[in-house]
């Protein structure tokens, strides 16, 4: 996530336009998103009488810019904002929303120009579908983008040398609350066998942060004649792209083949742990990640929280999370156990530091 006391800037090749932001993460909280500030510096010899906009987009890719089938561009806008910036059309000083832009405009001078966006609650989250080593160009994604220009007008022919952009992320962070601990069990019977099999697979709790382990409780009671071979778990990362195809992308991220047996009359109680990571599914096409900004570093797609109402098919690609216990019985017994795979609040990561740090340093 963007570290904080940094400013990101990014002026145009013209030196025209400047833009000036505190952070470029946002955080969806469900019932309503971070709003956005920055400043705009501009130099009015270079405008030549030019005016200043600044648009906030919201852009789902599915190919790149220069693909292009029977007139159809592979990208679909989801949402688009302007706000004219230079000449002013209200004081400077109603314009500031936050003290880095008090402190940007105090620092840039006269030249400067507060903007603000809010953004609606029903955009999706930045998350990209991993590309092939071989794959060239855009990847598939949704991306939030501010862009800044200059022209005679706001849909005058805008020239790329007096033109900004800057890459922006929403971002999703775990719920307050524990939540219930997902569990599930099944009973399987037999044709030639008097008495069933019964499964049960449950978690600790239904939130687990990226790069958390993850503990799975099995319990297998098997009063039936069958022989169980072997138990195989996996971890999968279901990925939605609702918008244009509700295409639905099954992909393991983790998986252990425990080799463990459990013969009739026979009971089994183990917990196995999962640690689903992009580090080991760097080289797979088609995973998601969360969006990520140039030169950082991302992780797997956080799981997708909707807001109730939300047309579900404008959110571009939700992602989803399961452990599945498979029991090799001549043919399988499976079992699928939901959770969410999130990040945990900056502020909750702070608590649980000092709660270990106390923890720790507590006489014996």
């Amino acid at each position: 996530m963007s570290p904080k006391n940094v400013i990101f800037k990014k002026v145009c090749k013209d030196k025209s336009v400047g833009v000036y932001m505190g952070k470029r993460d946002f955080v969806d909280r469900v019932d309503s998103v971070e709003p956005l500030d920055g400043v705009i510096l501009v130099d009015p010899e270079a405008l030549q009488g030019r005016k200043v906009f600044v648009t906030l987009s919201c852009t789902f890719r599915y190919g790149r810019d220069d693909m292009d089938v029977m007139g159809i561009a592979f990208r679909r806008e989801l949402y688009l904002a302007t706000r004219q910036v230079y000449p002013p059309l209200q004081d400077r000083e109603k314009g500031i929303h936050t003290r880095v832009q008090a402190k940007l405009l105090r620092k840039l001078g006269n030249n400067s120009y507060p903007f603000f966006f809010e953004f609606p609650d029903n955009l999706p989250c930045s998350v990209a579908l991993q590309p092939a080593p071989s794959d060239v160009g855009k990847q598939c994604a949704v991306e939030f983008e501010i862009k800044a220009f200059s022209a005679e007008s706001q849909d005058a022919k805008v020239r790329k040398r007096s033109t900004v952009k800057l890459m922006l992320r929403k971002v999703q962070y775990a719920p307050e609350g524990e939540g219930i601990a997902p569990s599930v069990e099944t009973t399987r019977d037999f044709v030639m066998s008097d008495k069933p099999l019964h499964v049960k697979a449950s978690l600790d709790k239904e939130v687990y942060y990226h790069g958390e382990p993850i503990k799975v409780h099995v319990s297998v009671t098997n009063n039936s004649s069958k022989n169980i071979k072997n138990i195989i778990l996996s971890v999968d990362q279901i990925a939605n792209v609702v918008l244009y195809s509700n295409d639905s992308y099954a992909k393991c991220v983790d998986i252990e083949d425990s080799g463990d047996s459990v013969s009739p009359g026979a009971t089994l109680q183990k917990v196995y742990t999962m640690l689903p990571l992009l580090a080991n599914n760097r080289e797979r096409r088609g995973i998601a990640l969360d969006g990520k900004l140039k030169h950082e570093d991302t992780n797997l797609a956080s799981s997708s929280i909707v807001k109730d109402g939300v047309l579900k098919e404008v959110l571009g690609i939700m992602v989803s999370y399961r452990v599945m216990v498979k029991l090799i019985v001549g043919g399988e017994v499976g079992l699928e156990v939901p959770f969410k795979l999130m990040h945990a609040k900056p502020d909750a990561v702070s608590r649980r530091r000092r709660l270990c740090s106390r923890n720790s340093s507590a006489p014996t």
